[in-house]
């Protein structure tokens, strides 16, 4: 896998960058397209051939277009790059961000590229930043003859330093939730990806500790035992923490850990078990979000968990029927042993509350029930604080990752009671992913605000689009990062 392109912010005038490729935007209008700001400038440069190049070409501007034009003498640039923004009053920080993710795929055979920076609306440069860094993204380490990004340097014009280097950090850190995601399961078992996150703290600067199956059975994790029990490969809860140097707040979050997902003794068909590698895709969130936060160092306190293990069929796995008893007490009978997420979430979230932080935020590619109601590229966002529910709304919109809030109807609750236990995993197929939010609800405390991001379908992408490539999108990273900083205020 090539390395994230290092990032830069020069003051030559965009006419003057050296590059292989100057990336400029273009609005579309009436049919065709509006060249202002810096594409203006350079086509003065140019003495208009850039616009007459782009007109003979029929050249619409559509958000993410790109027409690559070979530049003359007039610019240091070898070639001229017009990135379509669509229409003028439609742009913003998410289209940019889109735009130029689209824009990078293009132009990965580019070694040096300059981007002369259309100031639209506030973070212009930021999203420009962070769509062209994770538009770069490959995973190719099993590659014999592997087809890398050759983008290695992206030179900014125009725009704030300290924006660019956040982008830097942010994306870097996205890059590695989908490395974590992309990995096979063969290789990322639970202790890899403890190993991981433990390797990620000595780099970033955030502690992390990890305990084994002796140590979760002593802490009476019952769900994550029950649910890795199947399993030759022991689970592991992975904790970290980062703590500004004046942090009077604390908040925690929570990521799923499922490093790969055959559903148990209620086994998957063949075709569903192909991307359950893809199961951990929370804990590979917040693990990622964890190194961004510690290396922008907001003045806040955040604890971080994930419970990590297989779920597998074995003669030792989990039967359905089986009841398990999680940290605190509370006990769940299993009636679908494929519905494990919430078992080790359970145990994770009592352990969170046991902290007593201010607010709970857990990531988890938790339901097919989420993608039947929000498709594949859009998270559900379930709270029961209409409060910490705004805050992750804005954090995701800022960070163009589309949420969308659903609802926690108190009439389904019955669903999960049980005959011989507190609670059963499932309930009807009907609201399933309402059903799974309000089972996670019964292990967090009552006075602390609780947010659970459903990401099974945007955890993964089918093929490329806008600022992600296909297999892991690393989503929540962005948001998270986000919300934490605007906890820290």
């Amino acid at each position: 896998m090539s390395g994230l392109p290092q990032v830069a912010v020069v003051t030559e005038e965009p006419s003057s960058i050296a590059c292989d490729a100057l990336i400029v935007g273009a609005f579309s209008e009436g049919g065709s397209f509006v060249l202002e700001g810096p594409g203006a400038a350079i086509d003065e440069a140019l003495s208009n051939d850039l616009s007459d190049y782009l007109r003979a070409s029929g050249f619409k501007a559509g958000a993410g277009d790109l027409l690559l034009v070979s530049a003359g003498d007039s610019v240091a640039a070898e070639a001229v790059a017009v990135v379509g923004l669509g229409p003028r009053d439609k742009a913003d920080a998410t289209l940019l961000r889109r735009a130029a993710g689209s824009a990078a795929r293009r132009l990965v055979e580019r070694s040096t590229l300059g981007v002369a920076v259309h100031q639209l609306v506030s973070g212009s440069g930021y999203a420009v930043a962070e769509g062209l860094l994770l538009g770069t993204y490959r995973f190719t380490g099993y590659k014999s003859e592997p087809k890398t990004s050759k983008i290695q340097h992206i030179l900014f014009t125009g725009d704030d330093g300290s924006a660019i280097d956040r982008a830097g950090i942010v994306a870097e850190a996205t890059w590695l939730a989908r490395d974590l995601v992309n990995e096979p399961a063969s290789t990322l078992t639970p202790e890899a990806l403890a190993q991981r996150a433990k390797e990620s703290g000595e780099v970033a600067g955030f502690e992390c500790t990890v305990w084994d199956e002796t140590e979760i059975e002593a802490n009476g994790f019952g769900g994550l035992l029950g649910v890795a029990q199947g399993s030759s490969n022991p689970p592991r809860f992975i904790q970290m923490r980062y703590a500004g140097s004046n942090a009077t707040k604390k908040i925690a979050l929570v990521g799923k850990g499922v490093t790969f997902d055959s559903g148990g003794l209620s086994l998957k068909d063949a075709a569903n078990m192909e991307t359950m590698k893809t199961d951990m895709g929370g804990a590979a969130a917040v693990i990622g979000a964890m190194t961004a936060i510690a290396r922008l160092k907001p003045n806040i306190e955040v604890l971080a968990y994930v419970p990590a293990t297989e779920n597998m069929p074995s003669g030792t796995a989990i039967r359905p029927g089986d009841v398990l008893e999680h940290r605190g007490g509370k006990t769940t009978e299993v009636l679908n042993t494929d519905a494990e997420g919430r078992l080790i979430l359970a145990d994770a979230l009592a352990y969170a509350t046991e902290q007593e932080p201010e607010a709970i935020v857990d990531v988890a590619t938790l339901t097919g029930s989420i993608m039947v109601a929000l498709g594949k590229k859009a998270t559900g966002l379930f709270s029961n604080d209409d409060a910490l529910t705004g805050e992750l709304q804005q954090a995701s919109e800022a960070a163009g990752e589309p949420f969308w809030h659903m609802p926690l109807y108190d009439a389904y609750r019955k669903e999960l009671d049980s005959e011989v236990a507190d609670l059963k995993n499932v309930g009807s197929r009907w609201g399933g992913a309402t059903i799974a939010a309000l089972f996670l609800r019964e292990f967090v405390g009552e006075d602390i605000a609780w947010a659970h991001l459903d990401i099974a379908g945007a955890a993964r992408a089918e093929s490329d689009y806008d600022e992600n490539t296909k297999g892991g999108t690393g989503v929540a990273v962005r948001t998270l990062v986000n919300w934490v900083e605007g906890r820290a205020g």
